[in-house]
């Protein structure tokens, strides 16, 4: 299969490219690289996958690089450019497209309420499109644990009511979910939505716990712990993502189920007081920690169903948080080494 890679050089979707390639299948890597956070960590994803900056900087021109040949090609494109997507689908013999591309966030969407419209709305309806026009067998596309929003039942289960969202980027996700069914329904597009539940791991992006609190202590600087370290997430290795996203890109969609939602969570619970205790131990050095209440947006508690998952693609997610950790303070030790050794 061809597979399009939207998001590509960001954290799920570098990961999910190497994942596929290492499958054999043939990807085209598409995104924007816009500067949300530091465009040195997305082309450094991207090298890892044999692209050069030089290449990746030019819009709305496909390249490919050393490492993996036409087996992986890349387009730096904005999802909302509604003449250069369908050139690309034109031009290109998709099977399958894997919508990672989104603008993240939840605090910033209170600051910055458009970029959400334009890139989570507006691209995602220019992608619908092109997938209805050039008859795309499958489109999978990434919602996000953030629509539960309000919900009190634990665990979240994908049969729950999901119209409390207290972010707009959770309202954008599920918008997603309806513009889904929408053209599942009426043009038997085959649609997979998944809702990812707090992602971390080796190449993560910068605004996240993980790697501000690593950040944080390695370089003798206070973190912010809000709602006084009581919060809990369903914290989920990127691998175990990477994982659950490639067996459903894998296997054929049935006639019945046109349109699925799925949780892609580790089925557990874990309180950030005790998330940050993990990460000193693999630092090697505690945190000075500023407490602080929640924060606008934010909700106390995240913990996945991944019944449906195990049911239909027997798959459970499964690293231990203290493991993933680990890999992910070896990385950041690591890569900024090679950064101030450069």
């Amino acid at each position: 299969m061809n597979i399009l890679v939207t998001g590509a050089a960001g954290f799920i979707g570098y990961h999910l490219c190497e994942a596929l390639l290492k499958r054999d299948f043939t990807v085209i890597g598409l995104d924007n690289i816009n500067d949300y956070y530091s465009v040195d960590l997305k082309y450094d994803r991207l090298k890892q996958l044999g692209i050069s900056r030089k290449d990746a900087e030019v819009f709305n021109e496909i390249c490919s690089g050393t490492l993996h040949g036409d087996k992986f090609t890349f387009v730096r494109m904005n999802l909302e450019d509604r003449e250069a997507l369908p050139r690309l689908f034109e031009q290109e013999n998709i099977d399958v497209v894997c919508n990672l591309a989104a603008q993240a966030g939840v605090r910033y969407s209170l600051e910055n309420p458009e970029t959400y419209i334009d890139s989570n709305i507006v691209g995602f309806l220019n992608l619908l499109e092109c997938c209805r026009n050039y008859k795309i067998k499958h489109l999978v596309y990434a919602s996000s644990s953030s629509v539960y929003g309000l919900n009190k039942k634990i665990p979240f289960s994908t049969e729950d009511n999901v119209d409390h969202p207290i972010s707009l980027y959770a309202a954008s996700k599920k918008s997603n979910e309806l513009m889904a069914h929408t053209y599942s329904h009426l043009f038997d597009i085959p649609t997979t939505g998944l809702r990812f539940f707090t992602v971390y791991g080796p190449w993560g992006r910068p605004d996240m716990a993980i790697f501000l609190f690593t950040d944080a202590i390695m370089n003798d600087r206070p973190i912010k712990v809000f709602n006084h370290g009581k919060m809990q997430r369903d914290f989920t290795y990127i691998d175990d993502i990477v994982e659950g996203v490639a067996r459903i890109i894998e296997k054929p969609v049935p006639d019945r189920k046109l349109y699925e939602i799925y949780n892609i969570g580790n089925n557990n619970t874990v309180q950030l007081s005790d998330f940050i205790e993990a990460i000193e131990k693999h630092v090697g050095k505690k945190a000075e920690k500023e407490m602080l209440p929640m924060q606008p947006g934010d909700v106390e508690r995240t913990w996945a169903d991944v019944d449906d998952l195990i049911d239909d693609y027997d798959y459970r997610p499964d690293t231990p948080v203290y493991e993933g950790v680990g890999k992910f303070v070896k990385w950041y030790k690591a890569y900024f080494k090679n950064i101030r050794s450069a």
